[in-house]
């Protein structure tokens, strides 16, 4: 069988073979559809398909299943699938939950290709559902037939007006002329997101809904969709991602395909969990990996289905913005500070517009408008003759410092809102050079815009009635360029050995990490003889079971002589519970304290390293950067520079430069190995002390997890 996107595919098997690749096209354009299970009841929702695939333009053959009927809408309706005429491509299963998994057998027997399972009572139910959905995932491997569901509701598909759904958003008159497509695993926000892009003049083109995903899931169907030639856009809406390496292909596909992703996650916790022993796993959230992947490919992430279609909107009809700096045009200057003040908290800046634009605004703008950015037309502008308005917003995005541009209006109504809005279109598709994309935020009644905002939406323009979510959704869209000018580093590979060395001091010497020389001490004889051997002032830290941040357990002791090295060793043995043992350190000469941790891939999620301001008050100060691993010492660089530590680093007040070029090196070394070694489960220095420049850098304290066999 084919994976590909036109046509519809080879001939029908008798059976299905698991071993075999899926052809998705006798999913979305199958030749025949049977409905198992159909039901002569014309207002239940299980009607609709029936009804939908025989009234709606759908060209391939139904066959509607149940023994008790002969006829079904005028369809001919047969006692099983079996009985059926011809070769069947997609089953819709009716059925009760308790008939999904013999449905299943019964697909595979007439060689369907898939079977859509709308049925509840399964993982969601409890553990007796998540028995069932346990067979009916087994059904699927054993059969080869792909399983959509179950507690999903199905698929629309405009260009083969397929209606296998049951949705009762898709009773409008869907068209799908829009290029947008959307996969989700929620049935109920996925209804609302069909409904509503229909509302707003956005046939979506493909719409399905995953469920309780015990077969196909989201990735799957999506990676589908990025590569049929109607899908411009594909916006998913996910709750949670188990498999991150379905994840990432799909995200690296879409990058290579040019189709936008966009991307509506909740649940967050359930993305990449770890049981981290770490500070690094204290102050990385769950979904680290996954808002990293999306970074570098691309995705653009949003937080609620508003956002999610004012972007589809976007990325349909105009470009990518090529950096943060955005532009604001207004109808009433308090909009425009109000914008000023939201696009800064998303990450947008809004920069000084050139003197030669303020020139040219200067003719148009009454005098006691604004020319700067925010631009403030006041509403006298609209007295003159002309659209002087559309005039206005290409000038400003004419201006080489200007990536996108914000237009604000208020209570422009009417016709006068229709002619504003022709007028804003023919401005941004007419501007020459370089594309600006823009959006706009009408403050105004829906039903008194009703047709401007249309005109907006056609042209691929978004409409807001908020300027919060509009500064959002420009923030997402600014943030989300990809990352090729940052690429993965090459790993290391045969330069290290093949298990990491359980011993975290000896990882460290592996991998050339420096640190100061140390004594293990068992009783207060050995760590006297041990301080007198390092010489100086020591560092004494105790050595338990479990016992992973001895600063918190007070199990470390700084500046001590030889001669009090005994004493202390008691005072630890009294104080830290089971303790085995004191290592007797050399003490570390001054500088600043950073954290360096790195947690290893789970779930097909990549491996991570983190950078930050170190030392016992890391988890208060909580200034982090983290990146996919592994790093080159430059792109360690600028992991070092997010931080707002970084002047302390470069050099504050006049202050020396600190040994940048040693810390990058031990970072990107530690992300090679976390790279390298699958079961290394973290690795954490904390603090790593960077010394003034050609001092090097002191990894004074190590953690390490290796990751047993039975977790990977």
């Amino acid at each position: 069988m084919t994976d590909t996107v036109n046509g519809a595919g080879p001939g029908h098997a008798d059976r299905a073979d698991p071993g075999e690749p899926t052809d998705w096209n006798r999913v979305f354009r199958p030749r025949t559809v049977a409905l198992l299970g159909a039901t002569g009841r014309a207002d239940a929702p299980m009607a609709r398909p029936l009804r939908w695939l025989t009234e709606r333009g759908y060209a391939g053959n139904v066959y509607p299943i149940n023994p008790k009927y002969a006829e079904l809408s005028g369809v001919p309706c047969y006692p099983s699938l079996d009985a059926v005429p011809e070769p069947i491509d997609l089953v819709l299963a009716l059925v009760p939950a308790a008939q999904t998994v013999d449905a299943v057998y019964a697909a595979a027997a007439v060689g369907a290709a898939a079977v859509v399972v709308f049925a509840s009572g399964f993982a969601e139910m409890g553990p007796a559902g998540a028995a069932r959905q346990r067979r009916l995932a087994e059904a699927a491997r054993q059969t080869g037939v792909r399983v959509l569901g179950p507690n999903c509701q199905g698929i629309f598909y405009a260009p083969s007006r397929l209606f296998a759904t049951f949705s009762a958003a898709a009773e409008r008159p869907l068209s799908g002329s829009c290029g947008i497509a959307y996969v989700g695993q929620s049935g109920a926000v996925g209804g609302s997101v069909l409904d509503l892009a229909a509302e707003r003049g956005l046939d979506l083109t493909a719409w399905v809904s995953t469920g309780n995903q015990a077969d196909v899931d989201l990735t799957e169907i999506a990676r589908y969709l990025i590569r049929d030639p109607e899908v411009s856009v594909l916006t998913s809406y996910a709750e949670s991602i188990a498999d991150g390496a379905g994840y990432q292909r799909l995200a690296a596909e879409a990058a290579a395909s040019g189709t936008a992703l966009v991307v509506l996650r909740s649940g967050r916790s359930a993305a990449g969990r770890r049981a981290a022993i770490s500070h690094t796993g204290a102050m990385l959230g769950d979904d680290t990996a996954f808002t990293l992947v999306s970074r570098r490919y691309g995705v653009v992430l949003v937080d609620d289905v508003e956002e999610l279609l004012a972007a589809a909107t976007a990325l349909r009809g105009q470009p990518r913005p090529a950096g943060n700096r955005i532009a604001a045009v207004s109808t009433s200057g308090g909009a425009g500070i109000l914008a000023a003040d939201q696009c800064e908290n998303h990450g947008l800046t809004l920069p000084e517009l050139a003197p030669d634009t303020q020139r040219r605004l200067a003719q148009l703008v009454p005098d006691f408008g604004a020319l700067a950015n925010p631009v403030d037309v006041t509403a006298q502008l609209f007295n003159r003759e002309g659209r002087v308005f559309g005039e206005v917003c290409s000038i400003v995005t004419a201006d080489p410092s200007v990536d996108a541009l914000l237009v604000l209006l208020t209570m422009v109504t009417g016709e006068a809102a229709a002619d504003l809005a022709e007028d804003l279109v023919e401005a941004v598709s007419t501007t020459t050079g370089r594309q600006v994309p823009c959006s706009v935020v009408w403050l105004a009644g829906q039903d008194q815009t009703q047709k401007a905002r249309a005109v907006l939406t056609a042209a691929g323009i978004p409409v807001f009635s908020s300027i919060s979510v509009a500064a959002r959704v420009a923030g997402a869209l600014a943030a989300a360029q990809g990352e090729s000018s940052y690429p993965a580093a090459e790993r290391v590979g045969s330069a290290l050995p093949p298990a990491p060395p359980e011993d975290g001091w000896a990882l460290l010497d592996t991998l050339a990490v420096p640190h100061p020389e140390s004594r293990l001490a068992g009783t207060p004889e050995q760590a006297a003889s041990a301080a007198a051997q390092l010489g100086g002032q020591v560092v004494l830290k105790a050595v338990a079971p479990g016992l992973d941040h001895k600063s918190d357990a007070g199990g470390v002791r700084l500046g001590v002589s030889s001669d009090r090295a005994g004493a202390v060793f008691a005072e630890l043995a009294a104080s830290v519970p089971r303790l085995s043992g004191v290592l007797v350190q050399r003490m570390a000469a001054p500088g600043l304290e950073l954290l360096v941790g790195a947690s290893g891939g789970r779930d097909g999620w990549p491996p991570l390293v983190t950078v930050g301001l170190g030392g016992t008050a890391a988890e208060v100060y909580r200034d982090v950067a983290t990146a996919l691993a592994p790093v080159t010492p430059e792109q360690a660089r600028t992991l070092l520079r997010e931080l707002r530590c970084w002047p302390l680093l470069a050099g504050h007040r006049g202050a020396p430069a600190l040994d940048i070029e040693a810390a990058a090196g031990a970072i990107a070394r530690i992300s090679q190995a976390i790279a390298h070694w699958p079961d290394l489960a973290e690795l954490e220095i904390n603090p790593l002390i960077v010394g003034p420049a050609g001092a090097g850098v002191a990894a004074v304290d190590v953690l390490v997890n290796i990751r047993r066999t039975e977790e990977l």
